[in-house]
């Protein structure tokens, strides 16, 4: 079921995403969050913008959300996408769901433009943007160093208004 954060998801969150930063490049943060992090952010994101999680039986699987662009007003209209699944739960179609939920709650707040930033490689990431009808827009090459390895970046950009 897929339903809207609450602030009691931050620590299955705090699994899930401390997963990626110890043992992946998908996330460029290095050191672990901790649930009272997560709480300030699931707090300062869905003030505004939509946070979604995958529950099955009381246990968080997945998690979406948007994020603003950037902060200059005429940014207003186009947010950033993230998605992350327990590692224990991946290619199972979770992440199509969530992000197919969180793309159209967006849609509802007149967001003009979506933007995923991946870290590359990447190919399943890359699958799922293209699967729902994102285009690569930009590639940057090593932007990004994590595990004493400079990594690239490309954005994905969907505009659902068009």
């Amino acid at each position: 079921m897929i339903r809207k954060v609450e602030l009691i998801d931050s620590s299955d969150i705090c699994e899930i995403y401390n997963y990626y930063i110890n043992n992946t490049i998908i996330t460029f943060e290095e050191e672990p969050v901790t649930n009272e992090e997560m709480e300030k952010r699931i707090k300062d994101v869905s003030k505004e913008l939509p946070w979604f999680v995958y529950d099955e039986a009381g246990k968080v699987l997945g998690y979406a959300y948007a994020t603003k662009w950037k902060t200059r007003s005429g940014y207003r209209y186009s947010v950033e996408l993230s998605v992350y699944i327990d590692k224990d739960y991946r290619n199972r179609g979770i992440g199509s769901q969530l992000y197919k939920y969180l793309i159209d709650s967006l849609k509802e707040k007149e967001i003009h433009t979506l933007i995923g930033g991946i870290a590359l490689p990447n190919d399943k990431s890359v699958k799922l943007h293209e699967k729902l009808g994102f285009e690569k827009v930009a590639h940057f090459k090593e932007v990004g160093y994590k595990f004493n390895t400079w990594i690239d970046v490309g954005y994905w950009q969907y505009n659902p208004t068009v």
